[in-house]
């Protein structure tokens, strides 16, 4: 028996439909509380507009996307409630990794039979699509279909159904990165 294969430690993570369950409450809360859903894109698309106005004040202001964003009133767009959304997003996976300790060492989840630096590659590739395809789309998967279903929305259920009939589409093709 190998005892080097045995005494490695698998990730603790929680239970899917518990998870599942948090999810909803999560999602109700905020809809009690701000009287709107999750978004994740819209905090960081704020960060992005703040970045570029406090670099180039002049090239925020004369770009129509950009000026959309800006607030009249002269305050910080940091001071959304998306932008603490985003940042509490990151901040409690963080937490979440530290207390099921996953938080030790950096992992890069793949199948054996490809490097760390295709899987990286893939994986920053498919982060650029989905980062465009969320601006094309007005919203991420949480914002246009978790919030989206949960309302009642037609389009949130267009879009959960085609990002996941999508994703199975093309898990075919690229299940050589995982499996």
């Amino acid at each position: 028996m190998n005892t080097k294969l045995s005494s490695k430690r698998k990730p603790n993570y929680i239970n899917p439909y518990f998870g599942g369950v948090l999810l909803g409450l999560l999602l109700l809360t905020i809809f009690y509380v701000a009287g709107r859903g999750l978004s994740a894109t819209g905090g960081l698309k704020l960060i992005v507009v703040t970045l570029v106005d406090k670099i180039a004040p002049e090239h925020a202001e004369n770009n129509a996307y950009y000026r959309m964003f800006l607030p009249k009133d002269g305050s910080s767009p940091l001071s959304n409630w998306l932008v603490f959304g985003a940042l509490g997003t990151f901040f409690g996976g963080m937490l979440s990794g530290a207390i099921s300790g996953r938080l030790g060492k950096l992992r890069i989840e793949k199948s054996p039979k490809i490097s760390n630096t295709t899987r990286l590659i893939a994986a920053g590739v498919g982060g650029i699509l989905f980062g465009i395809g969320s601006q094309f789309g007005r919203g991420c998967s949480s914002g246009a279909a978790l919030s989206g279903t949960s309302a009642f929305s037609f389009g949130g259920l267009i879009i959960m159904a085609l990002m996941f009939g999508v994703g199975y589409v093309f898990a075919y093709f690229f299940r050589k990165l995982w499996i």
